[in-house]
């Protein structure tokens, strides 16, 4: 099976010479290199072994020729790493044709159409929207990770969790009605139990303020963990502060935290801790064995 990854993940064909280009356009294999125009024929442009190559415009994405796809969207690859397959050598007076169609096709045939709910795969984070992250799941091809899919602890904007150009790992969820893939994060991050054992009552640790109740204020520790400390005014949601661990409660699945400091000058930002990396998930059961609140996840029962 052809190497299937997000566009940025290969090396780039700018570096191979003609012969090299020859035996890649002869085996099939996907290549990239960075766009360096866009043209007034709508044409993304690339260089290769010293030539012109160019990408003819319903060749830039699978769905452009249907309108799905908007031409912003191509008009951006300007500068950044594109797939494509070598579709014609040069001829006199030519320069190389490229499709990233053809790319895409089939990275969807031969790999994304395969995967069912619960299977892991890397990913790329492309921009960020209000209800989630956009990514690269293989050869450019999008799919949402949805912000109640970054983590079991709440946070307000995909930014609080995620970054443009972040690598990630994440599982199948299931799939939109268009039949693109939709993502999940925090069945990787860990359970209560796993995430709780990283920390010890009587320990003083940095936390970000995630949300602020009439009868306490909730304080991530990790992306899936969080403590409730005491009301205190003049807090603001995403304020790093550093607490007081008082006490661990698995069978409430609960932290008692106190507020130390409030002061502090550093932002701070928990990158994914992952428990999974490999591998498929049937069933992933967050909570603590008795506990009255279950959180889990039942991959066999999403549909596709």
């Amino acid at each position: 099976m052809a190497d299937y990854t997000p566009e940025g993940s290969g090396a780039s064909a700018r570096e191979l010479d003609e012969e090299q280009l020859r035996q890649a356009f002869e085996e099939g294999r996907i290549l990239e290199s960075v766009a360096l125009a866009f043209d007034c024929r709508k044409q993304l442009v690339f260089q290769l072994a010293g030539r012109p190559a160019l990408m003819p415009y319903e060749e830039c994405a699978d769905g452009v020729a249907e309108g799905a796809v908007r031409e912003v969207a191509l008009l951006t690859r300007v500068g950044r790493p594109t797939c494509f397959y070598i579709t014609a050598l040069p001829r006199p007076g030519q320069g190389y044709q490229l499709s990233r169609r053809l790319a895409q096709q089939k990275c969807k045939a031969e790999y994304l159409d395969a995967l069912c709910p619960g299977d892991l795969l890397p990913c790329r984070v492309t921009h960020l929207e209000g209800f989630g992250a956009f990514c690269d799941v293989g050869c450019g091809v999008s799919a949402l990770l949805p912000i109640d899919c970054m983590s079991v602890s709440r946070i307000r904007s995909p930014a609080d969790r995620v970054r443009v150009g972040q690598t990630l790992t994440c599982a199948v969820k299931s799939r939109d009605a268009q039949g693109r893939l939709v993502l999940t994060l925090r069945e990787l991050m860990g359970t209560w139990q796993q995430n709780a054992g990283l920390f010890q009552a009587g320990e003083t640790v940095v936390g970000l303020v995630r949300s602020i109740e009439s009868y306490g204020v909730f304080i991530e520790l990790a992306p899936n963990l969080a403590g409730l400390a005491e009301r205190t005014e003049g807090l603001r949601v995403g304020q790093p502060v550093s607490v007081f661990i008082k006490s661990i409660l698995p069978d409430k699945m609960k932290i008692k935290l106190v507020i130390v400091n409030r002061q502090l000058t550093e932002p701070v930002y928990f990158a994914p801790r992952y428990f999974i990396t490999e591998g498929r998930l049937d069933r992933w059961v967050y909570s603590t064995p008795g506990s009255k609140k279950q959180v889990e996840t039942d991959f066999t029962a999403a549909a596709l």
